[in-house]
């Protein structure tokens, strides 16, 4: 695969969180503070992407990550174009590569793309022209970068550290691209108690998350818990557990208040979403006073203009002259 991170140093592409320093990441958590508003201020406008093409291709469902993608660009003065499957000619049997191919030959920029083929992006980023980059909006059930720092950035407005945190990710571990960015980033900037509950079923296999501890019951992972993230079951990924009987599923890894008792006092609660209320977290916690899951939404607004920001900053460098 390409370097994601050019000869000077700046961010060229962005397809996963695995093998960025600890200084890129805090350098784009830095920035997007700068970016972030909250709801009721004015948004940032800005002119960083100004001339720059950004291609959004999601050939998989999204509401927050593609809007938030869209919002980010057009923040910061990108002209955007947003397809998805049933708009492209990938339903008539086009490659993905011809549709890159085809939009790059109209003087596309950056593309963003999200598709459930696993090794999509690295496979594009070794394709496209050498003033082109990519970035993964989520890959299959392998990584999703810009969650993982958008997850890392709620965190740190919390909490103010990563040391020293107790960590822990609860459901469907096995299938969820947003666990293994999100433990990546939280690994390289320190966090050493992290925890991982589900069914066995729903875990990951053992050669991956190394150092973290699995629990199958969740009283046990959240006991004394900084943070609490909930996954949601993703059906659509799986082929036999697909049965999985949703009040059961409740009864025995849902987070309720009384579960949420079991973490530390200040906990927070996270989730990516989509959520399913009743299934995988009470409706009481998901609006409670320790859920900040509306926060990360609003974060990944301020997070996608920032990886944003950074690659167009490197793409000064590679682009063709007038």
């Amino acid at each position: 695969m390409r370097a994601q991170i050019d000869s000077a140093g700046g961010l060229r592409h962005l397809v996963t969180l695995e093998g960025l320093s600890r200084e890129t990441l805090l350098s784009l958590l830095d920035r997007a503070e700068n970016y972030r508003r909250i709801p009721g201020q004015p948004a940032y406008e800005g002119r960083e992407l100004a001339g720059v093409t950004v291609s959004n291709l999601f050939f998989e469902p999204s509401t927050r990550t593609r809007a938030s993608f869209d919002l980010a660009a057009r923040r910061l003065g990108a002209h955007v174009l947003n397809m998805d499957m049933q708009s492209s000619s990938r339903v008539k049997g086009e490659t993905m590569l011809d549709t890159v191919y085809t939009l790059e030959a109209m003087n596309t920029d950056v593309f963003v793309i999200r598709d459930t083929e696993a090794g999509l992006p690295e496979f594009l980023i070794d394709h496209v022209a050498p003033h082109v980059s990519v970035i993964s909006a989520g890959e299959a059930h392998c990584s999703h970068p810009t969650q993982g720092l958008l997850d890392v950035l709620t965190i740190r407005t919390h909490k103010r550290r990563f040391e020293g945190l107790k960590v822990v990710i609860v459901g469907d571990i096995r299938h969820s691209r947003v666990a293994r960015s999100t433990a990546q980033a939280l690994t390289t900037l320190g966090v050493t108690d992290l925890r991982l509950v589900g069914p066995e079923s729903l875990l990951p296999d053992e050669n991956e998350f190394r150092g973290a501890q699995r629990f199958t019951r969740i009283e046990d992972g959240l006991a004394d818990a900084d943070v609490v993230m909930m996954l949601r079951i993703q059906k659509e990924r799986m082929a036999v557990d697909a049965s999985l009987d949703d009040a059961a599923y409740f009864r025995d890894f849902g987070l309720t208040p009384a579960r949420l008792r079991l973490a530390a006092p200040n906990a927070i609660v996270m989730h990516p979403g989509p959520m399913n209320r009743g299934i995988e977290i009470d409706s009481r916690v998901a609006d409670g006073p320790q859920s900040v899951i509306r926060e990360q939404v609003n974060n990944g607004v301020a997070v996608r203009m920032a990886v944003l920001a950074a690659i167009a900053a490197t793409l000064t460098r590679h682009r063709l002259p007038l």
